[in-house]
């Protein structure tokens, strides 16, 4: 199931589990964008800027799981190549990057992949009569739903 794969790795570029990594400390003064990080200083940044940046993904606010599937625009490789460990090429990193890369991330890929597959097979998903399906965004402390989502979830009768 590539497609699902896709949704899902889409979903953790756009909206990744931490937006945060833990704060790094300076071992000597540096230049980092063109400010002074001084020695002992803190650096840290948001993991969720990463999966927004225009110099990396086309169209980046866009939710568009194509771009996981191995004939669209990128490195070709398809949701089962993509490199979300950080080995190769740092594009995303929903679960951390090298040796602080979260140890469970296989398991917890799999368990989304899971459990959006039993959502879409167990229910059937409605929007509220009158209502458009509205996904546009705000930046809070993190990124939200600018309008909450409301749609009539019912069982699928087997």
């Amino acid at each position: 199931m590539p497609y699902l794969k896709a949704v899902v790795l889409e979903g953790l570029r756009r909206h990744p589990p931490g937006h945060f990594v833990l704060p790094h400390s300076v071992i000597e003064d540096i230049e980092l964008g063109g400010y002074l990080v001084p020695k002992k200083g803190s650096v840290n940044f948001m993991v969720a800027e990463m999966g927004w940046d225009p110099t990396v993904w086309e169209d980046p606010m866009a939710f568009k799981p194509e771009r996981f599937l191995s004939n669209s625009h990128g490195s070709g490789r398809g949701a089962e190549g993509f490199d979300i460990t950080g080995s190769r090429e740092i594009k995303m990193m929903p679960f951390g990057v090298g040796r602080r890369i979260c140890p469970g991330f296989a398991l917890a890929l799999l368990h989304l992949e899971y459990f959006a597959a039993n959502l879409v097979w167990a229910f059937e998903w409605r929007a509220m009569e009158g209502d458009d399906v509205d996904l546009s965004e705000k930046q809070e402390f993190t990124m939200v739903m600018k309008n909450p989502l409301q749609a009539i979830v019912s069982p699928r009768l087997k």
